[in-house]
């Protein structure tokens, strides 16, 4: 699916991002499995990751998250109607998470419930909560993305384990007198679910299920080098705009490879592109909100400034987004 939004300006008013404290290095997993860091940063850019505590759940990640977001944006959270949590790794199948930070927060009222689209699940709320305000349903709403992916990974198999890390980010949105999103491409492949996948997570039933993540990594990296081409451009052209109008481009970091290869075929130059996935690893849906922080810290990102963000993941799902940013640097929205 693809298009523009409707002219109603529905903007970001308010950002904040957590990491746990633990620092894991590529020199702390030679000890681990067999791999070193010359390995792991040649194939990935990936230099260390952050790893929760054993007693943080998703939500312990992100309750700083959403309220550093709150204080951003002026917003209390029993001023909020929606509350959505895009992970893989709730904190159980049942309260949502989101339900939880609900709580948490004081947004007694609001709506919650978790979404699931892998890496992408952020840019499935975003847009999910984008139909909510521009539809008159919801006045603000909290979007989580984020992720625990240390809890679901085999600490013996070196093809996941050097990739991912933990951290999660929150926005809060709202309605705005301008800027804010310029439209949605979101996309999915269910056929190629297989090549990154949770067996014996759900309600379908497995020999011998070890609830490890399992990947495909050839077929991912070729499914990923083709998406966040294609997704950026399929945005670009819906709403008339070219990579010279981009001044940041936030992709998913998932592999410092693939993000090299979108940027060389977008052809966005390289002062524009922001990169962390070597102090944080492939965070799933708290990838891209950890990003734009960094772009904001540094500078390249402020008001009126036109951002491009696309991700991808499992599911295999993929989607972009425009959106013209209306936070001043000292935190006032527009």
């Amino acid at each position: 699916m693809i298009g523009r939004t409707n002219g109603r300006a529905v903007s970001i008013t308010g950002l904040g991002v957590y990491v746990p404290e633990r620092v894991l290095s590529n020199a702390e997993l030679e000890r681990l499995v067999d791999t070193t860091d010359e390995w792991i940063v040649s194939r990935t850019g990936i230099r260390e990751r952050r790893i929760a505590a054993p007693e943080q759940a998703m939500s312990d990640l992100a309750l700083p998250a959403a309220r550093e977001a709150l204080e951003q944006a002026g917003v209390r959270g029993e001023d909020l109607d929606l509350v959505i949590v895009a992970t893989v790794t709730p904190d159980m199948s049942f309260p949502a998470t989101a339900a939880i930070l609900a709580d948490a927060i004081g947004a007694n009222d609001a709506a919650a419930y978790d979404l699931s689209a892998g890496c992408t699940g952020f840019m499935y709320a975003l847009a999910q909560a984008y139909g909510m305000l521009a539809g008159g349903l919801a006045a603000r709403a909290l979007v989580v993305g984020g992720d625990v992916l240390s809890k679901i990974l085999d600490w013996d198999d070196r093809s996941t384990l050097v990739l991912f890390g933990d951290g999660a980010g929150a926005v809060v949105i709202e309605r705005t007198d301008e800027g804010g999103f310029l439209g949605f491409e979101l996309g999915a492949d269910g056929g190629g679910g297989e090549n990154l996948w949770l067996p014996g997570s759900g309600s379908r039933v497995f020999e011998d299920p070890d609830r490890f993540v399992k990947m495909n990594g050839r077929e991912v990296f070729k499914f990923a080098t083709r998406a966040m081409v294609t997704s950026a451009e399929a945005i670009l052209d819906e709403c008339g705009k070219t990579v010279e109008d981009i001044d940041v481009y936030v992709p998913h970091q998932a592999n410092v490879r693939i993000i090299d290869h979108a940027v060389k075929r977008l052809g966005v130059p390289e002062e524009r592109v922001v990169v962390n996935v070597d102090r944080y690893g492939n965070t799933s849906s708290g990838s891209i909100p950890l990003a734009l922080a960094d772009a904001v810290d540094d500078g390249r990102l402020g008001r009126g400034k036109l951002a491009l963000l696309t991700g991808m993941g499992a599911g295999l799902t993929w989607g972009s987004t425009l959106i013209e940013w209306t936070i001043e640097t000292n935190g006032a929205a527009a």
